[in-house]
């Protein structure tokens, strides 16, 4: 006698935006899989808050056409995968050309989207390995991740390890990076005037 397994479908990124489960909980399509997103803790909604509303004053007093929704979904280059980030600023002239923007409220184009932020939580190699390859090879212009515990590996955030914001900036198609931590104000190529360090942003949560 044998037995037939069935092997579970992958979802597409279409099946994903077309079939979202309509139950009131967050999910990233990983390689073909639903996963459900962690609910974050109370520090990691203050700093999203925190630096949500720095940048928004940002683009308020510069009148730029950017804006933060607050849960548009990326689709990466490969295949059956999307995040939905900590937050994404989006570029209002460039997201008429993104085909999912208005039937889904996500995006597939890195043109559409002028910064993502990633604030580390218990899974840190998703945001300085996968959704790094993932963003940097779709082309969004700047990568931001706020690793608030220090949780990131010392090649990445440094010796000693300490909270650490890195701040990815897209040159001839690859991510360069540059570290800040403490009273270093940060450096942004998207918001070149932006007034605000490294402390201030891990102290919003204190």
């Amino acid at each position: 006698m044998t037995t037939t397994q069935t092997i579970p479908k992958l979802l597409s990124f279409d099946d994903y935006i077309n079939n979202y489960p309509d139950n009131g909980k967050r999910y990233q399509l990983i390689e073909g899989k639903l996963v459900e997103m962690m609910r974050p803790i109370g520090k990691h909604e203050e700093i999203g808050g925190f630096v949500a509303l720095e940048l928004g004053l940002e683009i308020r007093r510069l009148n730029l056409p950017y804006f933060s929704p607050n849960t548009a979904a990326i689709k990466a280059k490969k295949a059956n995968t999307g995040y939905v980030p900590d937050l994404i600023v989006l570029d209002r002239e460039n997201l008429v050309n993104d085909p999912y923007w208005e039937k889904a409220s996500s995006i597939s184009l890195g043109t559409s989207a002028k910064l993502v932020i990633e604030i580390v939580s218990s899974n840190w190699r998703d945001d300085y390995l996968k959704k790094f390859d993932d963003y940097e090879a779709l082309g969004i212009e700047e990568y931001w991740i706020i690793d608030y515990l220090a949780k990131g590996a010392t090649r990445y955030i440094g010796t000693p390890k300490e909270p650490t914001i890195s701040i990815y900036q897209l040159i001839d198609g690859e991510y360069h990076p540059s570290l800040f931590k403490g009273e270093e104000s940060l450096i942004s190529r998207v918001f070149p005037e932006l007034v605000l360090t490294a402390n201030q942003v891990f102290q919003s949560a204190n």
